[in-house]
């Protein structure tokens, strides 16, 4: 057997430099240190990575393929600023394809399945108690990761991840909003519940109910609650 066609090629074993890249700016846009709007310095950004201007330009055209950057003819690259427009046509979508997967994973969820699920509501029980937002987001990503799992659906999940790549650029947001940790809280209350109780139709219509009502709290945080 020829050995150069086993050997295992090196420049396969980790993902390609500007995949990391894009990874890193991907996180600081989630986090917003860079901030929606932002003008991306590409030299600059390229100079503390310690790489070429060509891996980060490559990782700025991923990120602009899923949508968190915009590329800019002769004036750059700057991060997506969604517009009150784009969240009231994004946010009805996801309530749709959330609510379709709480529905199914009421149906399928086994006895270890809900117990998984509860204990991952109890971290969100803790963090909304303790008032820490940062905790209580990480933990609500869990759990509507975790229903995405129980419903099975590779295709809706697909859907479900496309679309949230876009809605993390505000969603932190809402919690921000005077009462809104506590009603969330609620929310995800009533949705295991449904869950627990093999209740699809009750499930996912209270999913959506939790979307729509992520995006009332932005409309009531942008006009000063």
């Amino acid at each position: 057997m020829n050995a150069r066609a086993t050997a295992a090629d090196p420049g396969l074993s980790s993902p390609a430099l500007y995949e990391q890249v894009a990874e890193r700016l991907r996180s600081r846009i989630y986090a917003h240190e860079l901030a929606p709007g932002a003008w991306i310095d590409e030299q600059a950004l390229a100079l503390a990575y310690g790489i070429s201007r060509t891996p980060m330009r490559e990782a700025l055209k991923v990120l602009a393929a899923e949508g968190l950057v915009q590329l800019k003819p002769r004036r750059g690259c700057y991060v997506t600023e969604l517009s009150e427009q784009d969240l009231d046509e994004i946010f009805p979508v996801m309530a749709l394809l959330e609510g379709r997967s709480a529905f199914e994973a009421a149906e399928k969820a086994s006895a270890a399945d809900l117990a998984d699920l509860s204990a991952i509501h109890e971290r969100l029980e803790k963090h909304a108690a303790a008032g820490d937002t940062d905790l209580f987001f990480e933990a609500n990503q869990a759990f509507h990761s975790a229903v995405r799992q129980l419903a099975g659906n590779r295709w809706l999940s697909q859907l479900i991840d496309d679309t949230r790549k876009m809605l993390k650029l505000t969603r932190r947001d809402s919690l921000r909003l005077e009462g809104r940790l506590k009603q969330s809280l609620a929310e995800h209350r009533a949705i295991l519940k449904a869950i627990q109780k093999h209740d699809g139709n009750d499930a996912g219509r209270l999913m959506q109910s939790h979307l729509l009502s992520g995006r009332a709290a932005l409309t009531k945080l942008k006009s000063g609650g």
